[in-house]
C-alpha cells in the first residue's frame, strides 16, 4: 500500500477517535459516558447500505465487492463505504443489515439503510426514513421486552448475545446518510423550481424522525449532508445536452445548486436541534464539499473519473475523500 493511501487511514482514524474522545466529557441525562460507543444504528439510502435491500430483493450482483470483500457484500460499491471505514476506527464490526434475515449480528448495533431510499415517499423505494425509523423503535422495543422476560427467568439463552443491551441504546452512535434521492427523484418528476420548494418539508421531517430517535432516548448524531448529485453519471447523460448546464468539471449546474440549498437549510435545523434537544450531541459532516474536492482532483489524486459511463462509484475510490472528510466535519 502507498504511503499516502496510509496516511488517509491515519487521518480519518484521529477524525472518528477524535469524535469520540470529544464525547467523554458529555453528559446524558445526568451520566457521564466512558470513551467510545457500544453500538451504531444508521439510517440512509445506498451511500451507506450493508446489505439492506440486496436482502429484501435481489442480491446486488459482482463486481461490487471486489476490492475488499473479494465477493458481493450487500454494498452498491465494489468495496467499503464510509459507514464501514466508522465501525472499523470505532473498534466495532461493521454492520449488519436490519432486513437480513440469516446470520446477522446485532449486538453492536445495526443498520436500516436501503438503496434507493428518501427521506420522505413517494421516491425510488418503500423503505423511506419514517420506515425506517419505525423498524428501530420496533426493534428496540422487542429487544427491550426480551431483556425483561429473561430477567424473570435468570436465564439468558445463547440468541440473546446477538442483540444490544438495553441500556446501550442511549449511549449508541446514529448516524444519517440520506436526502440524495429526495432530490433526484424530484427533478426526475418535477421542476426544478418544485424541488427548491419541497426542501424545508424534506428537512423537516428529518427532524422529526431525530426527534422521535431523542424521546426514544438516542443522544449522538452524526449526520452527513449530501453530495453533488449533478455530478452522478446518470445526472450528466441526461442533462449534459442542455446548453451552459455543466460546470468546469462536468457536472450538472442546477442540482449541485439545489444540493447546496439541501445542505444550507439542514445545517441551519442541526444548529436548531442543538437548542431544541439539550442532551444531544450532534456532528455535521459536509460530504458535498469532500466529494466534490475530489472530483475536482481527481486526476491529481491519481483516479480517473469518467462520467459518461454508468457504472462510476464514489465509494472505494473515496479512501481519497476521507482526508476531505477530517476539514469538514464540524462537532
Amino acid at each position: 500500500m502507498r504511503e499516502d493511501t496510509w496516511k488517509l487511514f491515519y487521518v480519518f482514524g484521529i477524525l472518528v477517535l477524535g469524535l469520540a474522545a470529544q464525547l467523554t466529557t458529555v453528559k446524558s441525562d445526568g451520566g457521564s459516558l466512558s470513551c467510545g460507543f457500544p453500538a451504531i444504528y444508521n439510517f440512509g439510502d445506498s451511500n451507506s447500505d450493508t446489505g439492506g435491500i440486496s436482502a429484501a430483493l435481489t442480491e446486488i450482483p459482482p463486481p461490487n465487492g471486489e476490492s475488499f470483500f473479494g465477493h458481493p457484500a450487500g454494498r452498491a460499491c465494489d468495496g467499503r463505504l464510509i459507514i464501514d471505514f466508522i465501525a472499523e476506527n470505532l473498534k466495532l464490526p461493521y454492520l449488519g443489515a436490519y432486513l437480513d434475515s440469516v446470520g446477522t449480528n446485532f449486538r453492536h448495533g445495526t443498520n436500516f439503510a436501503t438503496g434507493g431510499s428518501s427521506i420522505r415517499p413517494p421516491g425510488y423505494s418503500l423503505f423511506n426514513l419514517g420506515v425506517q425509523i419505525s423498524q428501530f423503535i420496533q426493534f428496540k422495543a422487542r429487544t427491550t421486552a426480551l431483556y425483561n422476560q429473561l430477567s424473570l427467568n435468570r436465564r439468558i439463552p445463547l440468541a440473546i448475545s446477538n442483540l444490544p443491551r438495553p441500556a446501550e441504546f442511549s449511549q449508541a452512535l446514529y448516524t444519517f446518510d440520506i436526502g440524495q434521492n429526495d432530490l433526484a427523484h424530484g427533478f426526475q418528476r418535477t421542476t426544478e423550481k418544485q424541488v427548491l420548494a419541497s426542501i424545508p418539508d424534506i428537512i423537516g421531517q428529518l427532524s422529526q424522525a431525530i426527534h422521535l430517535l431523542y424521546n426514544e432516548g438516542a443522544r449522538f448524531f452524526w449526520v452527513h449532508n449530501t453530495g453533488p448529485i449533478g455530478c452522478l453519471p446518470y445526472t450528466v447523460l441526461y442533462d449534459k445536452l442542455k446548453p451552459g448546464n455543466l460546470d468546469k468539471n462536468g457536472c450538472v449546474k442546477p442540482q449541485n445548486e439545489a444540493a447546496m440549498e439541501f445542505n444550507r437549510q439542514l445545517k441551519g435545523k442541526i444548529s436548531q436541534l442543538r437548542t431544541q434537544l439539550p442532551f444531544a450531541k450532534f456532528t455535521y459532516v459536509d460530504v458535498y464539499s469532500a466529494k466534490y474536492t475530489l472530483i475536482s482532483n481527481a486526476k491529481n489524486l491519481g483516479k480517473h473519473i469518467y462520467v459518461d459511463k454508468t457504472c462510476f462509484k464514489l465509494c472505494n475510490a473515496g479512501i481519497a475523500l476521507i482526508k476531505q472528510l477530517e476539514r469538514k466535519t464540524e462537532i
